[in-house]
């Protein structure tokens, strides 16, 4: 390798080389380990040290580093305590998710590194997010976020170049091309001569650079990151390297030639470096060995301390509580000054009021801001707020929902506009498996809202009608919120945002503008959790949300006769089982309705609770009433056969007479 100083001082010189030395110590103290059976698996970086380090250092310590599972070097290099790395291996409770997860699927906000999922694309969103909250408040930071070749080829990467691009954000694109994405190699992956071609379709800056090389992989980050810190745009960084061992322990080199490995071995970043300082005279065989000395001792005195450490002992109090951050839900009282208001109305003035009350918010989504999405709920918003507090984006789900958590890292508020619920799909990945464990997993709270206008009723087909809350209902750490009247959206939507936690807040568009109400004009919340009860009655209790609620109160206005309990749940997580219960228990029959399909709804659970718990109070078996098991059809007469509107008074007939 072709070594230069570039003008670093040997004080720099000494502490890249030092820098690239722990993480390789500690790696062949890890496989010993893993051969021992004391660690369950482990993700080897070694031959890749130099590009951890050497982008660490280049990135001041205030500075986010979003790193991949063999990207040692970067906590290394970040001071991080070895003996809670130790801990965090050995799921111990002094790690950083109490043995909630393994390796580094962690954050630490101490540090200022956030760790990657498995699934790895959302992360490239997450650094959106968080260089977009730098760029509001004119931080002049710079991002880092680190993928390998195959990651490059999940869609999410291309969503987060892009909208890095479009909203030029502060973005350093750190790919690692090590030659295989566990044992494909790249001419499968790619057809492209170099990864870094691709930042020209994006109309971004691309750069390759020498991975092995450390000197010129610090020289040129420094570089590069001070030009983005003075003009905030993204990067593309292909370093090209190779890893030396398997993808993880148990995959072996099988698949790589062996003149494959003999060449990469002439490149060892670390046996360069130190062969280079040593040929300057910069570095002495009594220098490295003091470096070792230290090292080594540091690793042994934190793995003793880890390994002393107790072993965790399970606490389910401890675990649920551990679910949701802990929100201190102050109820805000509605004033009694009211005004008549649609549905969709009071969605946009609970925005409004929000963005007034925290100055932190914003709201993205696709046409959102000038034309004021298709359904108007941000009409006007630009004017009020401002197109960098009222975003529109390019079609692009996964990386808008994951620049929202990068948001909540950075300690700001969003709200996400899905155009229509039955586009959230598109977004799934970042939703149930990174807002929703994030808080569990490290303890960092996702603070984001994302809007559902969801619902049939209005010929849309089976692409814009879904009501799809039961799939995000069976999804630890998210809330769900499905209000069916005009007040009870406004206050549950200020709540919703006020809460740190993530909620998906349904909102059904054949309601928008066919229900009004007397809606309190001033800032106010209503607590999750708590259904309503619209009507008394010892007959039979209805338990119902959204739309439901008004095809329930349509039936029994023309059948004065029975008297019922009409539930609306208002929040389905959390769900309000007192209520339920304490009805059900008194009228002794229970109807629950859903408009969703029949099989796999929340109106299964809610029955499944009922007879676990109030079935010595039945007189009849619980009803579930729901529309077809098929996807929801266009023409009106195909879709009012789907929906279970027109079955609802014959099933309530069917539970009265049993």
């Amino acid at each position: 390798m072709d070594y230069k100083d570039c003008g670093l001082s040997n004080e720099t010189l000494l502490q890249l080389y030092k820098n690239m030395l722990k993480p390789r110590l500690i790696e062949e103290k890890m496989l010993i380990l893993l051969r021992q059976g004391k660690i369950s698996k482990w993700f080897s970086g070694i031959g890749q040290e130099a590009i951890a380090i050497g982008v660490t250092m280049a990135l001041h310590t205030h500075e986010y580093i979003l790193p991949m599972h063999r990207n040692l070097g970067v906590f290394t290099t970040r001071n991080v305590p070895l003996h809670r790395l130790f801990c965090q291996w050995q799921g111990k409770a002094s790690g950083f998710t109490k043995g909630r997860d393994r390796s580094f699927h962690f954050g630490t906000q101490d540090y200022k590194i956030i760790g990657m999922i498995s699934h790895l694309g959302p992360q490239l969103g997450v650094a959106d997010g968080i260089a977009l909250a730098e760029k509001l408040h004119n931080r002049k930071a710079v991002t880092a976020v680190f993928t390998g070749e195959g990651g490059t080829s999940e869609g999410d990467f291309h969503e987060a170049l892009n909208l890095a691009s479009v909203w030029q954000l502060p973005v350093l694109f750190c790919i690692e091309n090590n030659g295989y994405g566990l044992s494909t190699p790249t001419h499968e992956q790619y057809y492209c001569k170099d990864l870094a071609d691709k930042g020209v379709g994006y109309g971004m800056e691309a750069h390759i650079i020498d991975g092995n090389n450390v000197i010129e992989v610090f020289s040129k980050v420094t570089a590069i990151a001070e030009s983005v810190r003075q003009q905030p745009r993204p990067v593309l960084l292909e370093f090209k390297t190779f890893r030396m061992r398997g993808h993880e322990e148990a995959s072996g080199t099988k698949y790589v030639p062996k003149e494959t490995l003999d060449y990469w071995a002439t490149k060892d970043p670390v046996e360069g470096m130190k062969s280079f300082l040593m040929h300057t005279n910069i570095l002495s065989e009594e220098i490295d060995n003091k470096f070792k000395a230290e090292i080594l001792q540091e690793i042994e005195t934190a793995y003793k301390q880890a390994t002393d450490e107790i072993p965790i002992v399970a606490n389910t109090e401890i675990e649920l509580g551990d679910v949701f951050k802990p929100f201190t839900d102050t109820e805000i009282k509605a004033s009694e000054q009211t005004q008549e208001r649609r549905f969709i109305d009071a969605i946009s003035e609970g925005l409004d009021q929000a963005m007034q009350k925290h100055d932190n918010l914003v709201l993205m989504g696709q046409d959102i801001a000038e034309y004021g999405g298709v359904f108007k709920a941000t009409e006007g918003f630009v004017n009020r707020f401002g197109k960098a507090r009222v975003r529109n984006t390019p079609i692009c789900e996964s990386a808008i929902i994951s620049a929202a958590m990068g948001l909540a890292i950075a300690d700001m508020k969003s709200v996400v506009e899905m155009q229509f619920a039955d586009f959230v799909s598109s977004g799934f990945n970042p939703i149930v498996n990174y807002l929703a464990k994030s808080y569990y997993r490290w303890g960092q709270s996702a603070d984001v809202v994302i809007r559902m206008p969801c619902g049939a009723g209005v010929a849309a087909g089976p692409f814009h009608s879904q009501t799809n809350e039961a799939w995000f209902t069976k999804t630890p750490g998210l809330k769900v919120v499905y209000p069916a009247f005009p007040a009870d959206a406004k206050g549950l939507l200020i709540q919703a945002i006020n809460d740190p936690n993530p909620v998906l807040f349904f909102e059904h568009k054949a309601l928008y503008r066919s229900i009004r109400q007397q809606v309190p004009e001033n800032y106010y919340t209503l607590p999750f959790g708590q259904a309503a009860r619209l009507t008394e009655g010892s007959d039979l209790s209805i338990i119902t949300y959204g739309a439901g609620v008004h095809w329930v109160l349509e039936v029994l206005s023309k059948a004065p006769e029975i008297k019922a309990d009409v539930i609306d749940l208002r929040t389905l997580q959390p769900l309000d089982v007192a209520t339920i219960y304490s009805s059900v228990k008194k009228t002794g029959r229970a109807l629950v309705l859903q408009e969703d399909s029949l099989f796999g709804g929340v109106a299964s659970d809610i029955s499944a609770l009922i007879m676990e718990h109030c079935f010595e109070y039945l007189d009849a078996p619980v009803k579930r009433v729901a529309s077809l098991d098929t996807p929801i059809p266009f023409i009106n007469q195909l879709e009012n056969n789907y929906l279970a509107k027109d079955r609802l008074e014959a099933a309530i007939q069917e539970v009265l007479e049993y």
